[in-house]
């Protein structure tokens, strides 16, 4: 039987731009603790930073999701994860065999060619939203289409698909969601991927996906390229998407700040917005998992092998000993070090892109729609407690 006595993780929120109360106890209080997640197990919790990151660069701490004391998420992530798994879900060297194959299109100087073309795509959102409104939906009118147009053209996923990939995203994504579900989602996607590779093996394009296709055809399989390609489309459009519209509703929480940035015209005041507001709102709020493949001293505490491991980086970027002042926004803050995006060897490999599309989309958008604003009140903006990437599901706005 599980010990009730444990705390349940994860944790409900009070505000919603801030980290459960209760996590932020345990921090203050014992930063390396049991907690009990959904199938009775208590894996250790790491609250602080700079044990965070020594559990995430320490290659004792495994991110296959098939070893036994991994903590899984939800059940459906279990059901899909031991079905297929990508490279974020495996080792060294195995994980850097695969990671090196998409390394030189997620470089910074790759990504930084593309701002252009990043940019054509928000002025042409806004202009559709603009034509359309007001008042609009951000997310449906231009915080969820950017992205998905970005990694549709990187991949060379047509953009008319959208709505499909984007339904089986939001069930791959949801904590809602039963294992017959997520698992009949995934091989909805994959089926679809692998006979789109099969078109660009016929017919390769400029894109990545036709890339692996003909040049990794002795070394992948169809079906591993496929996991790739499904967990670059899923990834590549949902944590962007949740970051422009919780972001911009944290800037209207803070219309100071959001004058500020508004009115500027210096990069490097927009690059570090990105930054802490990546910081502050760490919108992948089920930590990152690992588990001990041999027993590990961190912080003090003895972790054994085959325990597993909760990263909780959302309290990690709230630690005082890293971020003074941290539960207070502040676009001026040097918070580049934050984990938001991981730590080591398995940090998000499509940062950059990420960076330049938020830093297009605030550079952007507030200063072509200076008076952006809410269109209903706070409390009726429902937020995505329930999925596992953080974010608002519609954000009404008027101008």
């Amino acid at each position: 039987m599980p010990d009730t006595r444990v705390p349940a993780y994860p944790m409900k929120r009070d505000c919603p731009f801030d980290p459960p109360p209760e996590l932020r106890r345990i921090q203050a209080e014992s930063p390396i603790t049991r907690v009990r997640l959904w199938d009775g197990s208590s894996p250790w919790l790491i609250t602080d930073y700079p044990d965070q990151r020594a559990v995430l660069s320490d290659p004792r701490f495994s991110a296959d999701v098939r070893r036994p004391g991994y903590p899984h998420v939800t059940a459906a992530s279990q059901a899909r994860r031991r079905r297929s798994r990508s490279f974020i879900s495996m080792d060294e060297p195995e994980h850097g065999t695969y990671r090196t194959m998409l390394t030189g299109t997620f470089m910074i100087k790759k990504v930084e060619a593309l701002r252009p073309r990043i940019q054509r795509i928000v002025d042409r959102r806004i202009d559709a939203m603009l034509d359309g409104g007001p008042p609009a939906d951000l997310v449906a009118a231009f915080a969820l289409p950017v992205p998905s147009l970005v990694i549709c053209e990187l991949l060379g996923v047509p953009y008319a698909e959208h709505a499909f990939f984007q339904r089986c995203s939001r069930v791959l994504v949801s904590s809602r969601s039963t294992p017959e579900e997520a698992v009949a989602a995934a091989d909805e996607l994959k089926d679809y991927l692998t006979r789109l590779l099969g078109l660009k093996a016929a017919d390769p394009a400029d894109d990545l996906l036709s890339r692996l296709v003909t040049e990794q055809a002795d070394t992948m399989s169809r079906s591993q390229i496929a996991d790739m390609a499904m967990l670059l489309l899923v990834a590549g459009h949902e944590t962007t998407a949740n970051m422009i519209g919780l972001g911009t509703l944290t800037l209207l929480q803070h219309p100071d700040q959001l004058a500020e940035l508004r009115g500027s015209d210096d990069p490097k005041l927009v690059a570090g917005a990105v930054e802490e507001l990546l910081r502050y709102l760490s919108i992948v709020h089920s930590g990152r998992r690992r588990v001990a493949i041999e027993d590990v001293e961190i912080g003090g505490r003895l972790i054994r092998a085959g325990e597993g491991v909760i990263v909780a980086t959302d309290a990690g970027n709230r630690d005082a000993t890293a971020f003074p002042d941290p539960d207070v926004l502040d676009i001026h803050r040097r918070a580049r070090h934050h984990v938001a995006f991981g730590y080591g060897v398995h940090q998000c490999l499509g940062q950059p892109l990420a960076r330049v599309e938020l830093q297009v989309v605030y550079g952007t958008l507030y200063r072509r729609v200076p008076t952006l604003r809410q269109a209903v009140p706070l409390e009726e903006i429902r937020f995505k407690h329930d999925m596992l990437v953080y974010g608002v599901h519609e954000l009404p706005v008027s101008w």
